[in-house]
């Protein structure tokens, strides 16, 4: 039986310390995979539904255009899906039950975010502002889901800080994250 240096003991040693912290690093990188994946299919699920005729607005863009008072945030889902939660500052607008009327006196180059639980709805409601001569309309991305996704807070009925949202339906449910579901 051969016996090793000192020199080669302590490079193997140093070795196998390198591949361990390697093993230990793809475990951590396969960890935060399912997030990756969850991006990667949002992604296909807007590019599914939507044509991208609205540019989309990032959450964290529009928290900082929030926070300026720069912005008018449209809430294009339903009344009960705006009382369960909405953002700070957000118009109910509606979907089904969209009136343009509504918002007719803002300026035609108001910043407007459209959102709704993920940004099918949104993107529609945008189209329909633009149509009527808005020309700074954002769909937010990823919707109220992707907001709360991200730990923005939204608020309830009675403009408290609430951890609920609504869901919209056990199917699209699986898109909410970070958030109490409510149907």
């Amino acid at each position: 039986m051969d016996v090793l240096p000192v020199p080669e003991v302590a490079a193997r040693e140093a070795l196998l310390n390198t591949s361990l912290v390697k093993f230990n690093l793809f475990i951590l990188l396969l960890l935060m995979m399912p997030d990756v994946r969850a991006q990667e299919s949002l992604d296909d699920l807007l590019e599914k539904y939507n044509s991208g005729s609205v540019p989309y607005i990032s959450a964290q863009d529009l928290k900082t255009h929030q926070l300026k008072k720069e912005v008018l945030i449209l809430d294009a889902r339903e009344p009960q899906e705006f009382e369960v939660s909405h953002i700070k500052h957000a118009t109910f607008i509606g979907y089904n039950e969209f009136d343009i009327s509504k918002i007719a006196s803002y300026p035609k180059e108001t910043k407007i975010v459209v959102y709704c639980s993920l940004g099918v709805r949104s993107e529609k409601i945008g189209e329909k502002l633009q149509d009527a001569g808005f020309t700074n309309v954002w769909n937010l991305y990823g919707g109220i889901f992707f907001w709360k996704y991200k730990g923005y807070e939204v608020i309830n009925a009675e403009g408290k800080e609430t951890e609920k949202v609504h869901a919209y339906s056990r199917q699209w449910s699986k898109w909410l994250n970070n958030a109490e579901k409510v149907y």
